[in-house]
């Protein structure tokens, strides 16, 4: 039993212990909370070591795996992700813990909030002491001062009225000082009972309080010390591991792996010749592959010819007994008489004609002329294609390997005619980079995640030589020559639809003349002429040139770079205050097809490092944790350092054109990120709705405003459409300005141009419509809105690239709705 600590020392003159001890139980909640960011502090932190211990052993698994000492790499690879992998259940149990925390937060605020009221009569108590304490000084102050002033006029002899008027005044404080010292009695009383009870129940509080923190740190303190102790034992095992890592072990690892065979070279003896093989009487043996037919040989011919030739013929790569042996038994030896002159045999004519061309002997050079053998093939009836397509195949062969700068006049662009194709051009700085204009990053296919193929076509420039194009030039189909009309129907809802309005479509007969395209470095803005449709670029695709990495490795390659935005917002009523708004985001890079090989043929390309810049606008960041690292302890709250893993992304580079090799580029989603919304302050458009519904008619306003300051650089909003639904049987419908009705669906439909600053009341209106009903009355509905902006975001957020090898080409912004709606 624990004394009583707080009955005995909160009293005191002033009656302020109450206050002391209630305010001491209410910091209980503070201490609580505090408890629990440190918990979570201490988590982080261990969760960013945990990370770079990860990212660590990552490392340590991509170093080299050449020489004897590569295999201890593999031992520090797997004591590091053990490692990380302890820190994370130290993180895991910290997170536990801090749910029980939490939850003993809320337990204790309620338990604080029920025992205000239980003493909600000390309370009063108090105040009642307070207050009988201060009347009764008060009283006995008018007490004394009246007794004095009636002793004062009796002793100066005063009239008796004056003596008289002053006895009953001092009378009247005398019984109001005797009343307050009664008063006091009981309040004191009753003060004294409450006050004993509340402050043991005050002390019995903070007694569970404090047990239960203690045990809340005694379960901290075991997490870290299990920790620890599985730390120790890794490290154990890695001292083990090391020595049981011997230099004999890693020198028989390299010499099992690397051997290259345990037989040595086999001893070669001198042989001497064997004259009867070299003599003439050899040579009316078939005549050796590759031999030069109708060449005689010399009467005196080295006797180490034959070897030589062995010698040669192995040299060349011929295998063992390519070439055929000699038989010794079986040679056809000539028959030498007394003289020592050989005795010719007797042969048939056909056989000495046929052998004849092959072989002769001195004496029949001297009788016979020399005989020529020709041969005359005709003509082949293809006119020698056979020969030319050989031709061909062997420069393909030998230029295998060679890259070749792209033709800057191949292929027709999209956006050009054949008449401006036909002028005389002067390449500029931008023709290569040019060819990323055809990445659209905002398809939806990029946002669904897949690929859809696109048929491609070369368009040849008329009366002009065109150069065959290699398998990456392909060039996108032709636009359709004209929009078809979106139909009402798409607009039935919003889950429908993932990406909701694309740019319009130009006319293929008379497209508009585009501007060139800046380099990027100034992070350029496309408008909606100069961008792509959104839905006629898949995220694997082909552009309208050849890809714009033709150049060695060690110039600066082209990178692109989109950041998609999607604002979803709920507007209730005209009351801004009930707005709800999230805003997400989606970062691409898009890599060329020529990059893969450069990145393929380098064993270590330049590391891809960038800086995300103005993220102190972003609520939250998801980076792909399988290309790319961060540095969780970065200081800068306006920035993010990222680099990728190049291993990985060359991997992924190289899967996608295994899957896809006739695309000219691959978009990479890098990021997903969430802005914070401030309410109804950063919806680019406001909305407010007005029903006013009876049995016969209904009339519906909807306001709306520009609303600049959501967007990081104001830009006007493009294809801006407002879908109502309206029920009750509608006869007949006016509205301003004019809306469509689909009677099918029951919905109107207005179609609005561009809202900006510049706009007329900049970008405020109203919409009305008045419906006439056979069925009334109409149910208020939401209505859905949709619109885009291309060319700027709304978080603001930017890529810088870092360090060198890199540049950016092109960086496209744009934002739009997803689930943004209004009630009344």
């Amino acid at each position: 039993m624990i004394t009583p600590y707080f009955l005995e020392n909160f009293w005191g003159e002033k009656n302020n212990g109450f206050d002391v001890l209630y305010h001491n139980m209410k910091h209980g909640q503070i201490s609580s909370k505090e408890l629990t960011d440190f918990i979570r502090e201490r988590s982080t932190i261990e969760e960013a070591y945990a990370r770079s211990m990860t990212k660590l052993a990552k490392s340590a698994g991509n170093f080299s795996q050449l020489g004897t000492f590569a295999p201890v790499w593999d031992v520090f690879k797997s004591s590091t992700e053990k490692l990380a992998s302890c820190h994370m259940e130290l993180v895991r149990k910290l997170q536990e813990l801090i749910k029980e925390v939490q939850k003993y937060v809320e337990e204790q605020a309620k338990a604080h909030k029920k025992t205000k009221e239980e003493v909600a009569s000390t309370l009063e108590a108090v105040q009642n002491i307070q207050t009988t304490s201060q009347a009764l000084q008060k009283s006995k102050e008018i007490y004394n001062a009246k007794t004095v002033e009636q002793e004062r006029l009796r002793k100066e002899g005063a009239t008796q009225r004056d003596v008289d008027k002053a006895g009953v005044k001092a009378k009247k404080a005398t019984e109001t000082y005797k009343s307050y010292v009664e008063k006091y009695a009981t309040a004191k009383s009753e003060f004294e009972q409450k006050m004993a009870e509340t402050a043991q129940k005050f002390q019995d509080i903070e007694e569970s309080h404090i047990l239960h923190m203690k045990e809340i740190i005694q379960s901290y303190s075991q997490s870290v010390d299990e920790t620890h102790i599985q730390i120790g034992e890794l490290h154990n095992e890695f001292v083990r591991n090391i020595e049981n890592t011997s230099v004999e072990s890693l020198i028989q690892k390299l010499a099992e792996s690397k051997g290259t065979g345990k037989e040595r070279p086999g001893p070669i003896e001198f042989e001497e010749c064997n004259t009867a093989i070299a003599t003439e009487g050899a040579k009316p043996r078939k005549r050796k592959p590759f031999g030069i037919p109708g060449r005689r040989k010399d009467k005196d011919t080295d006797s180490t010819e034959s070897t030589e030739v062995e010698a040669a013929n192995t040299a060349n790569g011929a295998p063992p007994g390519y070439y055929g042996a000699i038989d010794i038994q079986n040679a056809n030896v000539p028959q030498v008489d007394a003289e020592g002159f050989c005795i010719r045999p007797e042969v048939n004519e056909n056989d000495a004609k046929e052998n004849s061309f092959y072989s002769s002997s001195d004496s029949e050079d001297e009788d016979e002329p020399r005989k020529f053998h020709v041969e005359i093939k005709p003509v082949q009836p293809n006119n020698g294609t056979h020969q030319n397509r050989a031709t061909i195949d062997e420069l393909k062969a030998s230029i295998g390997n060679i890259i070749l700068s792209p033709s800057t006049s191949g292929q027709m662009r999209r956006n050009q005619s054949s008449d401006e194709l036909a002028k005389p051009r002067v390449p500029t700085s931008y023709e290569l980079n040019n060819d990323l204009l055809s990445l659209d990053p905002f398809s939806p296919t990029l946002a669904a995640g897949s690929s859809s193929s696109v048929s491609s076509s070369t368009v040849p420039v008329p009366n002009r030589p065109t150069t065959p194009l290699t398998a990456g030039a392909l060039v996108p189909p032709p636009r359709p020559s004209s929009r078809p009309k979106l139909p009402t129907g798409k607009l039935t809802g919003i889950n429908e639809i993932v990406r909701p309005f694309s740019p319009p479509k130009t006319s293929n007969a008379s497209p508009p003349p585009s501007a060139p395209l800046a380099r990027a470095e100034s992070s350029s803005s496309l408008s909606s002429n100069a961008s792509l449709s959104a839905g006629n670029t898949p995220t694997v695709g082909t552009s309208r040139g050849p890809s714009p990495v033709t150049l060695a490795s060690q110039d600066a390659l082209p990178i692109a770079v989109a950041f998609t935005e999607s604002v979803n917002a709920y507007f209730k009523g005209a009351d801004p205050t009930k707005c709800i708004v999230k805003i997400t985001g989606d970062m691409t890079l898009s890599f060329p097809m020529g990059i893969i090989k450069v990145f393929t043929t380098n064993p270590s390309p330049a590391v891809l490092t960038f800086k995300l810049k103005n993220t102190s606008r972003l609520e939250q960041i998801l980076p792909n944790q399988q290309l790319l690292y961060s540095d969780p302890s970065q200081s800068d709250s306006n920035s993010k350092d990222f680099w990728f893993n190049m291993q990985a992304l060359t991997s992924y580079l190289r899967k996608a054109s295994d899957q896809n090799p006739s695309a000219s580029y691959y978009n990479v989603d890098i990021l997903k990120y969430q802005v914070l919304s401030d309410g109804i302050h950063s919806t680019p458009l406001n909305l407010a709705v007005y029903w006013k519904c009876t049995p016969s008619t209904t009339d519906l306003r909807v306001d709306y405003r520009y609303n600049p300051d959501s967007m990081f650089s104001p830009w006007p909003l493009s294809n801006v459409q407002i879908l109502v639904p309206v029920d009750g049987g509608v006869t007949n419908m006016q509205s301003l300005p004019n809306s469509i009705w689909n009677s099918e669906q029951n919905k109107c439909l207005w179609k609005l141009s561009d809202i900006s600053e510049k706009s007329e009341n900049e970008g405020a209106g109203s919409l009305r419509a008045k419906f006439e009903l056979s069925n009334g009355p109409s149910n208020p509905s939401t209505l859905a809105v949709q619109f885009m902006s291309e060319g700027s975001t709304l978080s603001g957020v930017d890529m810088e690239l870092q360090g060198a090898g890199y540049r950016l080409s092109l960086s496209k912004k744009r934002f739009a709705t997803g689930r943004y709606m209004a009630d009344c």
